[in-house]
């Protein structure tokens, strides 16, 4: 299948633009990143990469199930475990599809310093070329440096637990239509906890996870604890022999707010949401409250 032809695509730009309240410079970052999110997604499609692959993470939140926070990075699982799977033969059908709508962009494999079951790459855009492209107002460009890159990451889990989580697709209609295989919300949100509960920062709060994790409580979405507990075993965080249940979640929940730094979460989730008053009633007694309310399938 050919690339769209350029008019087209700038018309389909403008579109997804629409979709945006655009007042400050931050705005026009978060919504270009989304822009070429959504793009790099429709050229993983193109090449058929959803056969191999599903689309977890908070971008997905975002983009498929309308999670009012913008994310950086494009988070996949493979659907089977594959350790010979190689993005680098995507990096050419990501790259040609943004160009396509006008983005010049470098796509390229991260090359791994050590054994590892995530396979990563980059996608690069100029900052202030690309904002230009989309039509920021003269004046807010004047405080953005002429060398800013735009990066985001697009990471893929080569060794997902082999059972536990169900697909289902999901249709976009922008930039053009086109299906994204992904979890269930459940299951997303086991991912969600693995993340929370697991994922080592060297010392950074994701507050982005907390934030994720009172987004699904609100909505009254259920845990699939079987396959949050596969995904525990599988990377070390849960040996016992006995099954994983709500009482032991809630314990291991308790631990990691006791050590919690409440406003460096704070710090890291305020660019990324447009109501700040949101996040006021953050504190550990409001997170220990939020983990009793969360229901398990």
């Amino acid at each position: 299948m050919q690339p769209p032809k350029k008019i087209k695509a700038s018309e389909a730009i403008l579109q997804m633009l629409k979709r945006y309240e655009l007042f400050s410079l931050q705005d026009y970052k978060n919504a270009i990143k989304e822009i070429v999110q959504e793009i790099a997604l429709l050229g993983l499609w193109r090449a058929k990469f959803f056969d191999k692959a599903a689309f977890y993470g908070g971008t997905a939140l975002r983009i498929l199930h309308q999670l009012d926070r913008f994310s950086e990075d494009l988070d996949f699982s493979l659907l089977k475990p594959d350790l010979n799977f190689d993005l680098k033969n995507y990096e050419k059908a990501i790259q040609t599809e943004l160009q396509s709508f006008g983005f010049s962009a470098s796509v390229k494999k991260k090359e791994k310093t050590k054994h590892s079951a995530i396979d990563s790459a980059f996608i690069k855009i100029n900052t202030i070329q690309h904002l230009l492209l989309i039509g920021l107002p003269k004046g807010i460009n004047k405080n953005i440096h002429p060398g800013e890159i735009i990066k985001i990451r697009f990471e893929v889990d080569t060794s997902p637990p082999s059972d536990g989580a169900t697909t289902e697709n999901t249709l976009l209609l922008l930039p053009y239509p086109f299906s994204i295989k992904t979890f269930r919300k459940e299951d997303l949100f086991a991912g969600k906890v693995h993340a929370t509960l697991c994922r080592e920062w060297k010392g950074r709060v994701k507050g982005r996870d907390w934030y994720d994790l009172v987004w699904f409580v609100s909505r009254n979405i259920s845990l699939n604890l079987n396959y949050l507990e596969q995904r525990m075993r599988q990377s070390g965080y849960w040996n016992n022999k006995q099954k994983l249940t709500k009482v032991d979640l809630i314990k291991l929940f308790d631990k990691k707010i006791m050590d919690l730094d409440i406003k460096s979460a704070k710090n890291d989730i305020i660019n990324f949401i447009k109501d700040s008053s949101q996040i006021n009633l953050w504190s550990k007694d409001f997170f220990k409250e939020i983990i009793r309310r969360i229901k398990t399938i």
